[in-house]
This record gives C-alpha cells, sequence and structure tokens, in this order.
C-alpha cells in the first residue's frame, strides 16, 4: 500500500544531523582524537551530505539497518531519506545547534519483518527528542537524552563502474524534465570496464571516479574501454564505452527492434541521441548526469 501520511510532531535534532561536509569528505587532519562534537554554526557545512544508517542501539541492543536507510540534507532545507523500508521527506529549518523536521511525510508500506522492525526503532529514536551529535572522520553518532545511539557513515559516490543508473530525467540546457509515466523506472543503463583495463600509474580505472566528477579532464588522460548495457525504456541496448578523464565515448548503439506505445518510444529516441558521440559526466552521490555537446542528456540515479 503506497499512501503517504502527515506526522505533525516535528522532530528536533542536536545540531547537525549531517556531519560537516569537510570531516565528511574524509579529511584525516582532524582533532588528533578522531572525533568532534558538532558546533553552533553548521547549516552551510551539513547539507548537501547523504548519510548512511549503519544501527541503532536501544536498550543496549544494537540493530543492524538494512539496505537503503538513509538521510540527507539539502541546501534548500528538504530533508528526505529512508527509514529501512518507507521514505520520508520534511522541511529542516536552523536555529543555533539545532534541526528541526517540520511536516514529516512517509509512505506507508508493508516491508519484512525484520525492515519494519528496524524502521520502528529508528522512526522513535529520531523522535525522541533533541539528540547530541558527535562526528569524525566520516561517522556521526547520534544520541538521545535516554542515551540510544544512531549510527551513520558518509556515504560514497556510486561509481561509474557496475552501478544500474536508471534514469529519471531528461535534460536540456538548465532545464530537466521528468520521463514519461510509461517509461517510469524502465530506462536505465551500467556500464562495464573491460578486463584489465587500468588508469595512468597502475590503478584501476575506478579509482579517479572522485576527482574526474568534478569536471577536471586532464589533458592527456589514459583512456579506459569498455562497454555500456541496458535498457531505452522499450528497447535493450548496447554499444562501446571509452572513458577520458570526465567524457565518455559511446559507440554506434546496438538495439531490439521491439514496437512499444508512443511515450515509450518517443523517450527512447532521446535516449538514442547520446550515442555515437562524446558525452560529459558527473557524479554526486548516487545521481549522475550525462550530457552532450549541445547541452542535452539525461539524468541517473544509482539503484539501492
Amino acid at each position: 500500500m503506497y499512501r503517504q501520511r502527515l506526522t505533525l510532531p516535528a522532530l528536533t535534532l542536536t545540531a547537525l544531523t549531517l556531519l560537516p561536509l569537510a570531516v565528511a569528505c574524509g579529511n584525516e587532519k582532524g582533532g588528533g582524537t578522531g572525533s568532534s562534537s558538532v558546533g553552533a554554526d553548521t547549516e552551510p557545512s551539513v547539507t548537501g551530505v547523504d548519510w548512511t544508517v549503519d544501527s541503532v542501539t536501544v536498550n543496549g541492543t544494537t540493530h543492524q539497518a538494512p539496505d537503503g536507510a538513509h538521510v540527507e540534507i539539502a541546501k534548500d532545507g528538504r530533508a528526505t531519506g529512508n527509514y529501512g523500508c518507507n521514505s520520508f521527506h520534511s522541511t529542516a529549518t536552523f536555529k543555533g545547534d539545532r534541526i528541526t523536521l517540520s511536516r514529516t511525510l512517509s509512505t506507508e508500506m508493508a516491508c519484512e519483518k525484520r525492515p519494519m522492525e528496524f524502521e520502528a526503532s529508528l522512526a522513535r529514536a529520531l523522535a525522541a527528542g533533541p539528540l547530541t551529535a558527535e562526528a569524525g572522520q566520516g561517522k556521526l553518532t547520534l544520541t538521545t537524552t535516554e542515551g540510544d545511539r544512531v549510527h551513520l557513515t558518509e556515504e560514497k559516490d556510486a561509481p561509474l563502474y557496475g552501478t544500474k543508473w536508471t534514469v529519471n530525467s531528461l535534460v536540456g540546457g538548465d532545464v530537466a524534465q521528468s520521463l514519461p509515466a510509461a517509461a517510469d523506472g524502465k530506462a536505465w543503463l551500467t556500464f562495464t570496464k573491460k578486463s584489465g583495463d587500468k588508469e595512468a600509474g597502475g590503478k584501476e580505472a575506478g579509482d579517479k571516479e572522485a576527482g574526474d566528477k568534478k569536471g577536471a579532464n586532464k589533458k592527456g588522460a589514459d583512456k579506459e574501454t569498455g562497454t555500456v548495457s541496458g535498457s531505452l525504456g522499450c528497447n535493450r541496448v548496447s554499444a562501446k564505452a571509452t572513458v577520458r578523464g570526465s567524457h565518455i565515448t559511446l559507440g554506434a548503439p546496438r538495439t531490439t527492434r521491439q514496437m512499444c506505445s508512443g511515450s515509450l518510444m518517443t523517450a527512447e529516441k532521446s535516449l538514442l541521441k547520446l550515442f555515437d558521440s562524446t558525452v560529459s559526466y558527473r557524479i554526486d552521490h548516487r545521481s549522475i548526469t550525462l550530457t552532450s555537446e549541445n547541452g542535452e542528456g539525461i539524468g541517473a540515479m544509482a539503484d539501492r
């Protein structure tokens, strides 16, 4: 059942459900002890960080989180995440060393027993009142006044290779529009690196994605050859894919020849424009954009 419920009581978290960005990025030179308490002036540095929930400790017993439990607060104050089964979103406001999540909406799906039990524990912990945050080296612990704890880890960027990227938008210049409803969740791409292919200096091709995603296409960078395969929403597709820096050269597409509904075929034609050309790519947490030289492209999310 996919209903939404409105939770009227606000959730109040002591400065920061999210670790300061400088720490979240893996800064190894912290204050010597490897951890630090979260300070008061935190809003600019805590937003835009995606946190994976590792576990919740309640009454001394630790419960491991199911895959997919996470929290993120965007720079515009939108808070989104997943309790382990159901997704939620709310509005985050900052005052001093506190964050208030108000007018929380969540889905009401019924999942397997274990995710539902964990979800109840996590929801209770987050709603238990002010949470004290202790953070360091990509880790965050939120402690309730009763001593229960939520343990989180900064989520790394999804790798280009091996990830199933589900297409969720078509990009044209600065405008992005959703795929037609008929194509929702049906179009996806996965990049595969040729076995044994290496970066300059002997590193695997995936090792340099973090630097390349910021748009630094280094001149003369070694290329990584491989393939891309997936679905265009209607037909299957595959092609050669050569990665150099922050650019991918996609070869001529090989597709099946099934006929589908008009909206599916329209979306498919838009996706096919990316092939037999060079596109730039950028990875941000679990999202990727592929953009052609004329500004057209796609946005996609990594499957969890």
